[in-house]
């Protein structure tokens, strides 16, 4: 395991680069997605995220077909958890969520579309 910061990596690597240092606001969603990348590049944080949102589009789904909201309230969690995860033990980053929330909601979608269309490795 690699220390960086204070977060523990399992993926046992340690770039040797400086952290890039983030704007402090982002123009635009396409000024935004090259940093978001730069947050995922840890292959199974990435399926971690795809398939954390894969499970909030189940939940969101579920919620619809047998029309109880509460399945609502799992998909969050269900979105987040596995993102999260991925980000403290695989990336050692913190989630772009709690700086760029419509951001990097749209970033997790677009990473799903791109994953499953062929156009991204996961």
């Amino acid at each position: 395991m690699a220390q960086h910061g204070s977060v523990i990596c399992l993926n046992g690597r340690r770039s040797g680069k400086m952290p890039r240092m983030e704007p402090s606001r982002f123009a635009s969603f396409r000024e935004f997605y090259p940093y978001y990348l730069e947050q995922h590049v840890n292959r199974i944080s990435r399926r971690l995220h795809v398939a954390g949102t894969l499970l909030a589009v189940a939940a969101v789904a579920a919620a619809v077909a047998t029309g109880r909201s509460a399945w609502l309230l799992l998909a969050p969690a269900a979105g987040y958890l596995p993102a999260w995860f991925g980000h403290l033990f695989f990336e050692g980053n913190s989630p772009a969520t709690f700086r760029y929330p419509l951001y990097s909601l749209r970033g997790d979608f677009t990473l799903l579309t791109e994953v499953l269309t062929g156009r991204r490795r996961w």
